[in-house]
């Protein structure tokens, strides 16, 4: 019951909507004509208004019954979610999977596993944020998120438990229209003094945007939460930054950004590591685990 109201008196106005007739919704439903009509003249009367017009010789649907019967769609659907997701409570699916991930993370290998996710728990409910960088490592210290795909500097916390998955190459770039690309292409390495002057461009977390501050080398920084804007400030000439390498290979070939040398760089030449990562004392559940095996199948072989 909901209210004045029940899913059953929905369902049957759905299905007399589907199949086009009263006869052919209790055919469906596997009633009698007159235990259909009594539904609805129920759900009418309950409701206080007419869902259908018997004035001709067969009901037809009123135009308030054409717009009632889409809404009791969506509480029907509303409805089967509900109980999908109390069913994978009880088997032992958590009840929702929330996922945290930095913005240096690529998103391609990522797409294949959460489509897999999807398809192999299709009623769990997911939620998926982009979080600034070391906001994953937040969330899942609040328990705001249960996994977090995301870089773990300067080293992987005794509380959380870290599995690598992937490295990305970083490259420090700068606009062509820009003063430093000036020792580009003269061939010499910036050194610390050489950029300390200029804006740097840093992807900081927007709750603690000062807690963490790695490879800084400029004392003025603009700060920034997504990957994207920060772009754009770099090709407008603002200030320099380092970037995931696959990200500005093509515009370093074009012209539009010049590869920088830094004078004992920080930055391992390795690249950084990606991690997929939960709090030591939350362990994921069935769904959790499931994206963990997925994740280090596709990208640790």
């Amino acid at each position: 019951m909901i209210g004045s109201l029940t899913l059953d008196q929905l369902r049957v106005l759905v299905t007399i909507a589907d199949t086009g007739s009263f006869s052919a919704a209790g055919r469906k439903l596997g009633r009698v004509q007159s235990a259909i009509s009594q539904t609805i003249a129920t759900l009418e009367d309950v409701q206080g208004v007419a869902l259908f017009d018997r004035s001709g010789h067969k009901p037809s649907m009123t135009e308030a019954g054409r717009v009632l019967v889409e809404q009791a769609r969506h509480v029907l659907v509303s409805a089967a979610r509900f109980e999908a997701v109390a069913a994978g409570t009880r088997a032992g699916l958590e009840p929702e999977l929330v996922i945290a991930i930095d913005p240096l993370v690529p998103s391609a290998p990522l797409i294949a596993s959460l489509s897999m996710l999807s398809k192999t728990y299709p009623h769990l409910p997911l939620s998926f944020s982009t979080e600034g960088l070391g906001g994953s490592l937040r969330r899942l210290r609040s328990d705001a998120a249960a996994i977090g795909i995301c870089l773990l500097l300067p080293a992987v916390p005794e509380d959380i438990a870290a599995y690598p998955l992937l490295r990305i190459d970083m490259q420090a770039v700068v606009a062509a229209s820009h003063p430093l690309a000036s020792l580009a292409t003269q061939g010499c390495p910036a050194t610390q003094a050489d950029l300390e002057p200029h804006v740097q461009l840093v992807l900081s977390d927007p709750v603690a945007p000062e807690s963490e501050n790695y490879g800084v080398a400029s004392a003025r920084l603009w700060r920034f939460v997504d990957l994207g804007r920060r772009l754009d400030f770099l090709l407008g000439g603002f200030g320099w930054c380092r970037m995931p390498r696959h990200l500005v290979a093509g515009l370093i070939a074009s012209g539009d950004l010049v590869a920088l040398q830094i004078e004992n760089d920080p930055t391992p030449k390795e690249g950084l590591t990606i991690y997929a990562a939960h709090k030591r004392s939350r362990t994921p559940g069935p769904a959790g685990r499931w994206l963990l095996d997925d994740l280090k199948s596709r990208l640790q072989s």
